[in-house]
């Protein structure tokens, strides 16, 4: 997922710093999905991700004061708590909350849409797409709905509802985060985000009663310390780098890597089974991404 397509693009070289960005954003984020899933074996969806983040904030935050950043002012504040509750709540809680039922592959198939859905969010704001970006968007729902068809997520409606609600929450949460409600500067603004969203995700574990098991089997809670050493605090600091010192699409060219490589780890890791017919669908969303980028290069030019 993404909250910065439209970013500037800066020229730059690729640089031996920004390979081992892209790597984290392509290898690291393409695998925290399979992650996800080995975490709830002892951790459900909601505590998981509540946690995780509050975690990797108050972390992130603790080293930014060590630094000398000052703190958020409280509406920036006010603004992390929205944007959390979108991206982090429903975004990331629904993620995990799908994967219960929907193997991981299909789930991030699914996601790489949304840079698709923020694209056409940023029509309210009267940004309007070229025609590259205005065929991927048709192209990538197209496959979306194909991708829906399938075995797996017609096996799991709820499943199904979760990961839609996700993806639209997450997309709505990155328009807000760029056009309306701005964040701290840097990676203060993301910590902020962080112990607002596990907030809000561990209020909804409360809610619906969720209950870890304790203690957690050994993979579930070396997945969730990968998810958030790995996950929140290294790839998403890489992603950051990318932001400030290459181009927008290269930044966001995770958002075609990660599903090939989360839906050839769910079949050779988690033997999740995806037929055909899924890999043709995750494809075609594939192809409206790249055709969104490209169309978003080209103008940036």
């Amino acid at each position: 997922m993404t909250a910065a397509l439209s970013a500037a693009p800066r020229a730059g070289t690729l640089t031996p710093l920004l390979i081992l960005c892209l790597a984290a954003t392509w290898v690291v984020w393409g695998s925290t999905y399979l992650a996800i899933k080995f975490a709830l074996i002892s951790l459900p969806p909601f505590f998981q991700m509540g946690t995780r983040f509050l975690v990797a904030g108050a972390l992130l935050l603790a080293w930014m004061r060590w630094r000398g950043r000052p703190l958020p002012d409280a509406r920036q504040w006010r603004h992390a708590l929205v944007v959390g509750t979108l991206m982090l709540g429903g975004g990331m809680g629904g993620t995990a909350f799908a994967e219960q039922t929907v193997g991981s592959g299909l789930v991030v198939a699914f996601i790489a849409v949304v840079p698709l859905m923020i694209a056409a969010l940023n029509l309210l704001w009267r940004v309007y797409p070229g025609r590259y970006e205005l065929a991927g968007i048709v192209v990538g729902l197209c496959g979306v709905l194909l991708l829906t068809q399938g075995a797996g997520f017609q096996a799991s409606p709820a499943g199904l509802l979760a990961i839609a609600i996700a993806c639209v929450s997450w997309s709505l949460g990155s328009v807000l985060s760029q056009r309306s409600l701005p964040l701290a500067p840097g990676a203060m603004g993301f910590a902020s985000e962080m112990i607002c969203g596990g907030a809000v995700l561990l209020a909804l574990s409360l809610a619906t009663g969720e209950t870890p098991a304790w203690p957690p089997q050994p993979v579930s809670a070396a997945a969730w310390a990968y998810l958030v050493v790995f996950g929140s605090l290294i790839a998403f600091n890489a992603y950051m780098v990318l932001l400030s010192r290459a181009s927008a699409a290269l930044a966001s060219s995770y958002t075609f890597v990660n599903p090939v490589l989360a839906m050839l780890l769910g079949v050779a890791v988690a033997g999740e089974h995806i037929t055909r017919f899924e890999w043709a669908a995750a494809g075609v969303v594939l192809c409206g991404v790249v055709l969104m980028l490209r169309g978003a290069a080209l103008r940036a030019r």
